[in-house]
């Protein structure tokens, strides 16, 4: 009788412990469904915000198809998330949700050629992750936001041909990673810009253009307008390897002294 009630405990307590391992298994798979619906709940929402798209291409953007084989989608090999996101040159019209910020994997984030317009969200200084901003020639709008400087690994920073204005925010400097930085064609301003000198500006807008490097090793010319007054943060940048700022309002002078601390420019 005693054996009995000792083997029955014996295999009570397997069975608890069973239960236990069995559990935790399963948890651990809900975990990692519940991850992957996260990037499928944030492309979307940033589908239901694009109004156009005359090519459809977005048209195998659907629950019934892994997010990772959508297009413009690409997913890393160790977690299997969103880790690049690239819709350049599809045509598309719309704004951005502030649903993306929470694929927290995105690596590079590219809206080249594109309609999107509106401002950006604040939820995307949550994508930590990033080392590649491209929204070149869209329609967004407002000032560059200060959270910009937030991300630890940016390597490259495209905001060309939008209608962002103000002052370039000083937190970008501030990023040791930042190789990269092409502001152009936007209506970014000094302090004391004025109509007049939008104007001088305007009148020098047929300068030579620089040719485009995206990964660029080095910058033929530094094109800044004649009335240029650049933040003095961007010449401490000691990583910086092209810098691009023409077609704006800035105003002011350059330094003599203007590649003294940008080795790698």
């Amino acid at each position: 009788m005693e054996r009995s009630r000792f083997l029955l405990s014996i295999l009570l307590l397997l069975g608890h412990y069973g239960c236990i391992y069995v559990a935790k298994s399963t948890l651990g798979t809900g975990a990692a469904q519940t991850n992957i619906t996260t990037d499928q709940g944030a492309l979307l929402a940033l589908k239901a915000h694009i109004t156009g798209d005359p090519e459809n291409i977005l048209v195998n953007w659907s629950a019934t198809t892994s997010v990772c084989n959508w297009v413009g989608v690409t997913c890393g090999a160790r977690h299997l998330r969103v880790s690049v996101l690239n819709l350049s040159y599809m045509g598309l019209t719309g704004t951005i949700p502030p649903n993306l910020g929470n694929l927290s994997f995105l690596v590079e984030m590219r809206f080249r050629n594109n309609s999107f317009h509106g401002t950006l969200p604040h939820e995307l200084s949550y994508l930590r992750r990033l080392k590649l901003i491209s929204f070149g020639y869209n329609n967004f709008m407002g000032i560059i936001p200060l959270w910009f400087g937030s991300f630890p690994k940016l390597q490259s920073f495209n905001l060309y041909g939008n209608q962002f204005s103000g002052s370039i925010p000083s937190t970008i400097f501030n990023l040791s990673t930042l190789q990269v930085i092409d502001l152009s064609e936007n209506q970014l301003s000094g302090t004391e810009g004025t109509k007049r000198n939008r104007e001088l500006n305007n009148a020098e807008r047929d300068v030579p253009e620089v040719q485009q490097f995206q990964r660029a090793l080095y910058m033929h010319k530094l094109l800044v307008p004649v009335l240029g007054h650049v933040p003095v943060g961007v010449f401490n940048m000691s990583s910086l390897t092209t810098l691009n700022l023409y077609g704006n309002n800035l105003n002011g002078g350059l330094p003599d002294n203007i590649c003294q601390h940008l080795p790698s420019l």
